[in-house]
């Protein structure tokens, strides 16, 4: 019981201290803090004071306002913009060639024959624009059916080693196929302006 009384007197003290703080605070006057310190030492020191002070004043902290907790929300950087430089082959493929123009177009019900022509058409032109704008070369000599060596350290992304594959290189097999890779780039700068999106403008006759 005692330990309880104690423990009163003490809260009290505390609250006390707290109401004589606000008292000067906003009375500016040293006399009204003095008289809360001298009631806050009376309360320490008789714990039945206390309780009854306590019981005056009710809990003090209770009417304190508590900040409400702020929800922290992460801040997820948006995916990079894509860009159209990627299109600029495709756009030259279908201007020279019509490839997207073949592509896009329904052939399920066209006779063999027509698909035939079309196709000899669209792959000579796509061809030489290849050929124009990208020169290409095989990773690997040889012809396909030869029997190779992938060397220790190859570059797996331009080697691609497949069945079982057990063991450390070098490795001995059958080339399947020799590969493609660029060596030079010679495609033509966008004009100023223009939508790398669009792949051909629509064509209005007047």
């Amino acid at each position: 019981m005692d330990m309880m009384l104690l423990g009163i007197g003490l809260g009290v003290s505390v609250a006390v201290l707290f109401i004589g703080a606000l008292a000067f605070a906003r009375s500016g006057s040293l006399s009204q803090a003095w008289w809360g310190l001298t009631v806050a030492g009376h309360a320490a020191a008789n714990p039945s004071l206390g309780a009854k002070l306590a019981a005056l004043i009710g809990d003090p902290s209770a009417s304190i306002p508590m900040p409400s907790p702020v929800a922290i929300t992460p801040t997820i950087p948006a995916p990079p913009k894509p860009t159209g430089e990627a299109l600029r082959f495709l756009s030259l493929l279908q201007a020279e060639a019509r490839l997207v123009d073949f592509l896009m177009e329904d052939i399920s019900g066209a006779p063999d024959a027509a698909v035939g022509a079309g196709v000899r058409e669209v792959h000579k032109k796509a061809s030489a624009t290849l050929k124009k704008y990208v020169v290409i070369e095989a990773v690997l000599g040889g012809t396909e059916g030869d029997r190779v060596t992938v060397a220790k350290g190859f570059n797996p992304s331009a080697i691609r080693v497949l069945g079982n594959v057990t063991g450390e290189p070098p490795y001995h097999g059958e080339l399947q196929h020799a590969g493609w890779k660029v060596k030079e780039l010679k495609l033509p700068g966008s004009a100023e302006g223009q939508d790398p999106f669009v792949l051909q403008p629509a064509e209005v006759q007047m």
